[in-house]
């Protein structure tokens, strides 16, 4: 659930998060009370609200967890939202964001105008290190670029582990030799 918050708070089109939101109660066909409280709760940018689980594999929950995925979903169908089980994030992508989001808090921008020529840096797609080193001290550099990553600001594949040669490229950029493309 905490990779899954974190791949939503790094979604620029996600204006609100919450944990454990709601719980719904419902009757199952043998008039039995049900209920369930789904994990995750996003409002988006264009209104629109998502309930998730995440689960930690495709079966977990088991019998319970497929019954309370339909009554949850036609809930949502009903007052407009989306409901989705959220598989598990692959372990490198995973560990890639829980470092990237290390760096989200507006601190490690860094100075005034270092954003900026972090920005220029990467114009053209080039090795994490070497954009770093064109700027100044990567002691002080990294921090802003990792921010920028964070931010959509910059991009990265970011299915195989970050080093200091990942090719960094401006936003939208996508790596042509990486499967999957930008993160």
């Amino acid at each position: 659930m905490r990779t899954q918050l974190m791949v939503l708070d790094r979604d620029a089109g996600v204006t609100g998060l919450a944990g454990r939101p709601v719980r719904l109660l419902w009757r199952n066909p043998r008039g039995q009370v049900r209920s369930w409280v789904p994990q995750l709760f996003a409002r988006r940018a264009d209104g629109t609200a998502l309930l998730a689980d995440c689960p930690g594999h495709a079966g977990a929950g088991g019998e319970r967890a497929v019954k309370a995925a339909e009554a949850v979903a036609q809930a949502c169908a009903d007052v407009g939202w989306t409901y989705c089980r959220i598989p598990p994030l692959d372990d490198v992508l995973a560990a890639n964001l829980k470092w990237l989001a290390g760096y989200r808090h507006p601190r490690n921008a860094g100075r005034p105008g270092l954003m900026t020529a972090v920005v220029e840096a990467f114009t053209r797609p080039r090795p994490l290190i070497e954009g770093a080193e064109a700027i100044g001290d990567p002691v002080e550099v990294l921090p802003c670029v990792f921010h920028a990553l964070w931010h959509g600001q910059l991009t990265a594949g970011l299915e195989t582990p970050l080093h200091e040669r990942v090719p960094v490229g401006p936003r939208g950029w996508s790596d042509p030799s990486k499967k999957g493309g930008a993160g």
